[in-house]
Order: structure tokens, then sequence, then C-alpha cells
């Protein structure tokens, strides 16, 4: 079955666009040109991926991006944020809400077309959890795409999975943003290691908020991040 993705966008030209070059791609596309009918379509088709438009008619992309996080049926959601704004500022409020990649227009679709494929490929969950790796108090789960803290599931973004999985199954190392990038993400573009701090700190939010009492993520100033190789992995999972 074709993989869906629903397109958030009010300019007829770039619709057209998106809805012409993915589809060609293969996906099956739907479309909404307003943040209510996105959430519409969102809880009735489960689209397996979001492409989002900033500037939106009722309800921006923000809203939309941060109504689609707190919702645990839609969560998992993965989110590329589409929008002519390019500054900083715009770019990290858009990854801090749990947005995965942020892409600016003017944009080539075969850019585009390279994110959305290599966010998706991340975001396929293997058929069973063969992997697991604790880090302290956190149980990643890499095939069935999971992480738990005793016992109890966090809601992850796909981004925010790929980072911290790349970071513990290079566990003791410190990994560079960059190699963060490399190994997590599976392809880099110019600015998104700005993007890395973004999303850890969104990641140890989320653990904090779930009781985590020691951060499994190191910071090593000046270098980057890394997983203590002391944690080691699960019993039963991978050596």
């Amino acid at each position: 079955m074709a993989q869906r993705i629903l397109v958030v966008d009010d300019d007829p030209q770039i619709v057209r666009l998106l809805r012409a070059s993915l589809s060609q791609a293969g996906y099956e596309v739907s479309v909404a040109r307003d943040g209510g009918t996105a959430l519409q379509l969102l809880r009735r088709e489960h689209p397996d991926l979001l492409v989002l438009d900033l500037m939106l008619p009722d309800r921006d992309g923000w809203d939309v991006t941060r109504t689609v996080r707190g919702d645990a049926a839609l969560a998992d959601t993965p989110i590329i944020m589409l929008t002519a704004r390019v500054e900083h500022h715009n770019r990290i409020v858009g990854l801090e809400l749990g947005a995965d990649d942020y892409v600016t227009k003017p944009f080539h679709p075969g850019e585009l077309l390279a994110r959305i494929r290599a966010l998706l490929r991340r975001t396929q969950r293997g058929p069973a959890a063969l992997r697991v790796i604790q880090a302290g108090e956190v149980l990643i789960d890499v095939d069935g795409h999971r992480v738990e803290v005793r016992g109890q599931e966090i809601h992850l973004t796909p981004t925010e999975f790929a980072l911290l999985r790349a970071l513990a199954e290079h566990r003791g190392q410190v990994l560079t943003r960059q190699e963060m990038i490399e190994h997590g993400l599976g392809y880099s573009y110019e600015g998104v290691e700005r993007t890395v701090d973004s999303h850890i700190r969104n990641l140890r939010r989320k653990l904090a908020e779930a009781g985590v009492s020691t951060d499994p993520v190191e910071t090593v100033f000046g270098v980057g991040y890394r997983v203590p190789y002391a944690y080691g992995p699960a019993g039963g999972g991978e050596s």
C-alpha cells in the first residue's frame, strides 16, 4: 500500500507542485488548505507524514504542530514544516514544538522529496523488537521504535528518536552534531547542525517530565553529545 502524505498549504501553486511530484514518486496525497481541515484529515486518515505550511488562514502551523504532539493518537506523525519564513528564531520555535524538519520556500521538489523519504525510512518499524539498549532508567527499543521509562512509553518525534538511537548505538563515544545527523538522520543539509540542540532540549524535557532522575545524554562541551558506555545494553538485548 502506498504511503499517504498530507500537504497543508493555502498556496494553490505549491499544492499543485507537491501533489504532482509526490504522486509521481508513488505517494498518495491528501490536501488541506487550513489548519482546522488538516486536523480533521489527520484524525480521519492517519497519514504517514505531514508537510505543513506555517502561515495558514485559521490556525497557523505552530498551533497545528502543538495540537498534533499533544494528541496521543497523532503524536508520532512525522512533520516537515514548509515556510517562507527563514529567520532562525522561527526554525527553532518549530523544532521545539516538535517538528522533525524544516524546509524554506522557495525549495526544490527533489530536496523535499529526499527529506520525506529519509524521514519515512526512520519511522518504519520492524516486525519485532530485537535490540534494546538501556541508558540509566531509559529503555530504547531500537527495532520497535519505542522509548520507555520504568514501563511507561515516552512519545518522541521521529527525529528525537533517531538522534537518541544514534547516541545509544554508539554509546561511550562522543558524537559531534554532524555525526549524529549522519548516523541518525541519514542525510545532511546546510544549517541542520544548528537544529540538533533544539531536538536534544526537547528530548531531555520529555524524559524529565517522565521522571528520569539522571539525564542519559551527556553534553561534551565544544564537541557534542554521548550516552555513557557504563549503562550498557538491557538484559537479553544487543551486546
